[in-house]
């Protein structure tokens, strides 16, 4: 291997050290018989509607997680609204969140009518608790946490927080289905979670959400939301008492969660010792900092495998960096362009605050200089291809001075 560490990089006209053409990463999804039989049974069942499938996997899902209550949701984005929205929040409420995090966070507060506050991410990527505590208003309901990559934020310190104030905590763990926080899943460690099963997800349907809570009264509240208004075994069926949506997700769609769901574990575990794996090797790279984990995380889903990257000390510029290993043959990414704060949409939002005032240093820095990750379908293939990831991270470090 240190043979190949001293030729030209590929973006210089060397070989790459992982050619996709012969030697490819696994792809995403993965599927098997399993999808092909729950489907086709759907199929010719003749009932593909909100049925016996779909109440299989939100049982399914919810002892995956630890949760006492799942209610399914046609998408990760709507299942933030709802979740909010169950909340009963009013103008000129205000829940905090981080602003290192996918742009649904932020609008499922905005959509319903409240105000999003953002407050800095620490080291570990996730919300700080002590800049969330000093963005605590008056007006504060609730804290919303990111579980970025599968990471848990520090539940044990935000719950202390919500608790000295008074407040919910509601999750976003759209990236952590599987982690756990003392032996508890994600989803239900505040008063409830929202998740996605997006195409990139690790449990995937294409599309598809849920939330999770061990309040009956919260859930029943998200599933009147989610099924029009209705109010669940009560008045007749065209009767609505609330304000709802439709929100439903098929049979289909259930049939294949429930197959994904079924292997989730597995990978799961591989996932972890992958991310070891790496963990071990990278530390000796200087310049590159893998996302720390915490030893109350009992288990860690590892959506992403994010790393913090220090230009002057790894030799050269992070787009650099990417560039180099890209062409080695390793698709990394730099993440989110910019903070949720800088996005046009919350810098015009009209809102009481002024989000061109808003300084989140950590997760500014990680949008614009430091932050890289790769997709969570690379930690599904073998300890070589680990091997492999090192090695091209070395080899763009060996020559970063030619970049």
């Amino acid at each position: 291997m240190s043979s190949t560490l001293n030729v030209p990089l590929a973006l210089h006209g060397g070989e790459p050290i992982r050619d996709e053409t012969k030697r490819p990463w696994p792809l995403w999804p993965i599927h098997d018989e399993r999808e092909r039989e729950n489907l086709l049974g759907v199929l010719d069942s003749g009932a593909w509607w909100y049925g016996a499938q779909v109440a299989a996997f939100e049982e399914a899902f919810a002892h995956h997680q630890d949760a006492l209550h799942c209610v399914s949701c046609t998408n990760g984005t709507t299942a933030g609204e709802v979740m909010v929205q169950a909340l009963n929040l009013e103008p000129g409420d205000e829940v905090i969140v981080p602003p290192y995090t996918f742009i649904a966070t932020g609008t499922a507060v905005l959509r319903m009518g409240a105000t999003p506050v953002f407050a800095d991410v620490d080291e570990s990527w996730c919300l700080d608790p002590d800049a969330a505590e000093a963005a605590i208003t008056p007006r504060t309901k609730a804290l919303m946490p990111v579980h970025f990559g599968s990471r848990v934020a520090d539940m044990d310190r935000l719950r202390a927080v919500a608790e000295r104030h008074g407040l919910v905590i509601i999750e976003d763990a759209c990236h952590s289905w599987g982690s756990k926080w003392l032996s508890k899943g994600t989803g239900a460690l505040g008063l409830a979670g929202f998740f996605s099963f997006q195409a990139s997800k690790n449990i995937s349907a294409g599309e598809g959400g849920a939330i999770l809570t061990d309040d009956p009264d919260f859930a029943e509240t998200c599933r009147s939301i989610t099924n029009c208004g209705r109010t669940p075994g009560g008045a007749p069926w065209f009767h609505s008492h609330a304000i709802g949506t439709n929100a439903r997700i098929t049979e289909f769609t259930a049939a294949l969660l429930l197959a994904q769901l079924s292997r989730l574990q597995e990978q799961t575990t591989l996932r972890e010792r992958n991310a070891a794996i790496l963990d071990e090797a990278l530390s000796e790279v200087e310049g590159l900092t893998p996302q720390p984990g915490d030893p109350r995380m009992t288990q860690r889903a590892y959506h992403l495998y994010p790393m913090r990257f220090d230009p002057e000390a790894f030799g050269c510029s992070r787009e650099n960096f990417v560039a180099a290993a890209r062409a080695e043959g390793l698709p990394i990414t730099t993440g989110y362009p910019v903070p949720l704060h800088a996005q046009p949409i919350f810098k015009n939002a009209g809102r009481p605050l002024d989000y061109t005032k808003v300084s989140c240093p950590v997760a500014e820095d990680l949008c614009y200089r430091s932050g890289v990750w790769f997709h969570h379908r690379f930690l599904l293939a073998g300890e070589d291809d680990m091997g492999d990831i090192t090695a091209i991270i070395r080899k763009v470090q060996m020559n970063a001075p030619k970049l």
